[in-house]
Formats: structure tokens, C-alpha cells, sequence
């Protein structure tokens, strides 16, 4: 702990230290809420030629590792380019099918990915589709964030082929994203033309993506989009990205988080609320709210029915669009009801 300290005191220093024509630089945290100094500004750090993401290839670089109740802890691999690898698996079109998504330096381990298959797997049949694409993460986070197109096409790739091969039905497929995996979970949809049932984007990043950016978030990206947004406006995007938006304590900062300097605490409470809501009896109630700026100053006018923030299933089909306002608890378990 003593050493971390001073390590995340050291960057304190460096942020100090940048000239004023360099404000660019963050310290943003990777999934495990490590800090990193980066540059976020794309004119003044170029991607370069030894950069992993210039060489990214998605339809053979992305890992894909299915998980079934058959094999729920060793994974099977899907190729995209090897059509016997999806014939082969346990792959099963009957049963529902959920892709996860890992965020900003991280891989097919994050926590994201490992969680949401053990609950899902925990509760029925499913096929748990963790994507790795941590060979386009590189401290470069520009290279990063541009790389979260071609991910998200590679993904809505391995799709093409689940239909055409096993006649999978994109009626039946999430897709879970945090952070930069987010942004990818979007792209996938938009490769699908928003026919996908539910893209569920995690505090979608926000440093370099506005609304409207063709590679950002969207409401069109799937049949129901919804957002859970914990640091709005820091390393979350600060505005409403999807069809259903949900502001816990507010979306900015969380309970239990302390000072959290960096954000990465609140940051990282969008994944661990929407794990906790795949099997608590206690629902993430929430009230629906007339607009964004009442979000922004601490308000809530109630505009319609309640709707419960993430799940098994999903709000598809249940009306449920808009802004929503809820609290939660500053420790597991977060649900208050």
C-alpha cells in the first residue's frame, strides 16, 4: 500500500509538472483501477509505426473464448477464419448468447468478462462469449480509443458467422461492454444495423468520444440500448449515449469511493452494479427523471413508470427509454430496491 501511494503520488507530480500548453495529459486507470498518465489530446501524440494498434488485425487478432455450462471454466476458442472451431464448440443457438467486453488495458481475464459469465452461467444455459482485445490496448490510449471500430467489426464478425454457421439468432445476443468496451459493444451493433437485442454500455468511456461520433455509443446501436453511467463527465461520457440511461447516486461520483482522485473508483462501480443485478432479488430501482439537466444539478422530476437498471434479461421490450436517477449502497451489496 506504502509503495502504491507513492507511486500514485509520483504521477501527482508529473500531472504538476506538465507545461500549461499540455493540459491534455490524464491520469486515467485501466480496469483494475491502476492509474496511467496519458496524453488524450490526438494532434499531439501521434500513432506510430510501433504502436500494437497500427498493426491491428480484428479478424485474427481478437480472442474469443466461449463459455458454456458444459465447460464453464475452460474456455473453447473461436476463430473467426475457422468455421470448425464454431461447428465444433458447445455453441448453442437455443440458448441465449452474451458477449463481454473488456475495458482500457485489460484483457479476456478482466473482471467484466469472468463475472458476468459465472452469473449468467449461474442462473441457465447460455453461451458467454468473453472478447479479448488487449493486442489493440497499448498505453497509447489514442491508439486505443481508435481502435474501438475495427474491434467492434471484428466482433459483429464472429456473429456473421454464429448465423451463418450455427443459425444464431441476433435476437437473442447481448452485448456487455465497459469503458472503451463500451464504445466497442457499439460498433459491433452498428456492424449489425442496431438489430442486436441489447447493447449494455458500462460507463461508457469518455475522453475523445462525443455524442454523435460515428465509433461512439449510440441509441441505434441495438434494439435496446442502455448505459449505466458512474463517472459522467471525467472517465464516463458526460452525456446520455443511449436509449435507457442510468445515473447511480447521480453518475459522477459513487458512495464508498472516497476521495477518488482520478475517478477510477467510480469508474469501475458501472461494471460491479450491473454483475450484482444478473441475480440479486434486490432490483436497482429507478425513477425516471424529465431530463439530463436535472441529472446535472442534483434533481428528479419523476416522468413516468420506475424500470430496473440492468438485469437478466434486459429492459427490451418493456418501454423502458429516458433518463433515470437511482441510489445505491457504498459497498456490496448495492442494491437498495
Amino acid at each position: 500500500m506504502f509503495v502504491r501511494k507513492i507511486t500514485f503520488l509520483g504521477l501527482l507530480a508529473v500531472v504538476a509538472a506538465v507545461p500549461i500548453d499540455h493540459i491534455n495529459w490524464q491520469l486515467v486507470p485501466n480496469s483494475e483501477g491502476r492509474l496511467h498518465l496519458v496524453n488524450v489530446n490526438p494532434y499531439d501524440l501521434p500513432q506510430t509505426y510501433d504502436d500494437p494498434g497500427f498493426h491491428f488485425q480484428p479478424e485474427t487478432d481478437l480472442v474469443f473464448r466461449l463459455f458454456t455450462r458444459n465447460n464453464p471454466d475452460e474456455p473453447q476458442f473461436l476463430d473467426i477464419n475457422d468455421p470448425a472451431s464454431i461447428l465444433n464448440s458447445n455453441f448453442n443457438p437455443a440458448h441465449p448468447t452474451r458477449f463481454t467486453i473488456h475495458g482500457w488495458n485489460s484483457n479476456g481475464n478482466d473482471g467484466l468478462n469472468t463475472r458476468v459469465r459465472d452469473e449468467v452461467l449461474a442462473i441457465g444455459d447460455f453461451n458467454v462469449i468473453s472478447v479479448d482485445w488487449s493486442v489493440a490496448n497499448s498505453p497509447n490510449y489514442i491508439s486505443s480509443r481508435n481502435a474501438v471500430g475495427p474491434a467492434g467489426f471484428g466482433v459483429g464478425r464472429l456473429i456473421d458467422e454464429l448465423v451463418a454457421l450455427r443459425e444464431a439468432d441476433v435476437n437473442n445476443i447481448y452485448v456487455i461492454g465497459f469503458s472503451l468496451g463500451a464504445h466497442v459493444a457499439a460498433n459491433a451493433g452498428k456492424h449489425h444495423g442496431g438489430l442486436i437485442n441489447s447493447i449494455i454500455a458500462l460507463d461508457p468511456a469518455g475522453p475523445l468520444f462525443s455524442a454523435g461520433d460515428v465509433d461512439a455509443v449510440s441509441p441505434q446501436d441495438g434494439q435496446y440500448v442502455e448505459t449505466v453511467n458512474t463517472n459522467a463527465g471525467l472517465l464516463g461520457n458526460g452525456v446520455p449515449l443511449g436509449q435507457a440511461n442510468f445515473y447511480p447516486n447521480g453518475g459522477r461520483t459513487q458512495p464508498g469511493c472516497g476521495t477518488d482522485i482520478g475517478g477510477g473508483c467510480a469508474h469501475g462501480r458501472a461494471p460491479a452494479f450491473y454483475v450484482e443485478s444478473i441475480r440479486s432479488s434486490v432490483p436497482f430501482r429507478s425513477t425516471r427523471c424529465s431530463s439530463h439537466d436535472e441529472i446535472l444539478v442534483g434533481e428528479c422530476s419523476v416522468s413516468g413508470p420506475d424500470a430496473n437498471m440492468g438485469g437478466e434479461p434486459s429492459n427490451f421490450g418493456r418501454g423502458v427509454s429516458g433518463i433515470y436517477f437511482l441510489t445505491t449502497n457504498g459497498e456490496s451489496p448495492f442494491a437498495q430496491g
